[in-house]
């Protein structure tokens, strides 16, 4: 279910922001040892760092030190289906 959650929270905010007029742009982030992020939205030259869990026990995900090393100022949140709807009506 991971794979499909992933790509309705994406699919949903891509929409939303179309709707409000966010010039946005979106990336992944991946290490070869397999540390990832599952969404990066870059607006106005700032970047929003994202995991998606669909179970809100799985929620404790910690930003990858080494994406948190060379990103220090980015914010990273996890978004599970408790807290969706925020992220995807987030203007």
């Amino acid at each position: 279910i991971g794979a499909l959650w992933e790509n309705f929270l994406i699919s949903e905010r891509i929409k939303n922001n179309a709707y409000h007029n966010k010039n946005a742009k979106y990336y992944f982030w991946r290490t070869t040892q397999k540390q990832e992020i599952d969404f990066i939205e870059e607006v106005e030259q700032n970047l929003f760092a994202y995991e998606f869990k669909y179970n809100p026990k799985k929620a404790n995900s910690k930003c990858p030190l080494t994406f948190s090393n060379n990103y220090p100022n980015v914010p990273f949140d996890v978004i599970t289906y408790e807290n969706y709807m925020d992220f995807v009506r987030k203007k």
